[in-house]
């Protein structure tokens, strides 16, 4: 798709702008704004490397630690005997909601379709819309960090990582244009708070604290309608951060709500 419709522009459902259907028939797409990652832009995107340097950013699988939003961390248990000759390795218990993990499409109800299975849009069940379909298609394109934690210091408001300090989303344009980051359609955006880097820092006390239920206040984008908007305008295919919950985190009820729907409309 060469034009995208803006954000004002998609159809409605819902009361609300709405991407479902944009990428086919709906029911017949599991893909969403990923569809943006197409051949040529993942050739362009593989014609940038210039040094060959390589940076993990997968975090470690065995943090947060202890695990945050009350889940329970994994156990791992290497088989044979000690004079075996070849051992496995088996994970117990693992929530893949931990660590480094991308949200599927049905990972949050759109609760404007009520009593609709689980209310996803086109009426698609479960077991046809997983994180699978990304998995076998693959997920190659160019990438572009946002610094937003390097330019709210730089700006002389840094970000509270253990408050709900709220990014506006019109800050990610503000960024961008102040590291001088073109975005361009397809890309995977990487927006860094640098939370993560904070919360290696912490002593296991403070850890702790931060797993009880209901303790965990962190910064991110703000929520609401404005966030799916410039999301949507900026034609990325993904986007990523390191933060728990890539908005701020905790929500206002309603505000979560809202802004679950909105991602959920927009296949983000």
């Amino acid at each position: 798709m060469r034009d995208l419709p803006s954000y004002r522009d998609l159809p409605l459902r819902g009361g609300l702008p709405c991407s479902w259907g944009l990428w086919g028939p709906e029911g017949s797409d599991t893909l969403g704004c990923l569809n943006l990652l197409t051949p040529e832009r993942a050739a362009e995107a593989a014609g940038l490397v210039e040094r060959g340097a390589v940076f993990a950013l997968n975090w470690s699988m065995g943090l947060p630690d202890p695990p945050l939003f009350g889940r329970q961390p994994f156990t791992h248990e290497v088989t044979g005997a000690s004079t075996g000759t070849s051992h496995d390795d088996v994970l117990h218990g693992w929530n893949t909601q931990s660590s480094s993990q991308w949200d599927g499409f049905r990972h949050i109800r759109n609760h404007a379709d009520h009593g609709v299975g689980t209310g996803h849009y086109g009426g698609v069940p479960d077991d046809e819309h997983g994180i699978h379909h990304w998995a076998r298609r693959g997920i190659v394109g160019r990438a572009v960090l946002c610094d937003i934690g390097r330019w709210r210091e730089q700006q002389g408001r840094p970000l509270r990582y253990d408050e709900p300090d709220p990014i506006e989303p019109d800050e990610l344009a503000e960024c961008l244009a102040a590291q001088g980051t073109e975005s361009r359609t397809g890309d995977i955006l990487l927006m860094r708070t640098g939370w993560t880097g904070w919360y290696e820092q912490l002593s296991p006390d403070r850890r702790a604290a931060l797993a009880e239920v209901g303790a965990l206040r962190t910064p991110g984008l703000r929520s609401g309608e404005r966030l799916a908007e410039v999301l949507w305008d900026l034609h990325i295919a993904a986007i990523g951060c390191d933060n728990p919950a890539v908005e701020v985190w905790p929500p206002g009820a309603r505000s979560e709500e809202h802004t679950s729907e909105l991602q959920s409309r927009l296949h983000l």
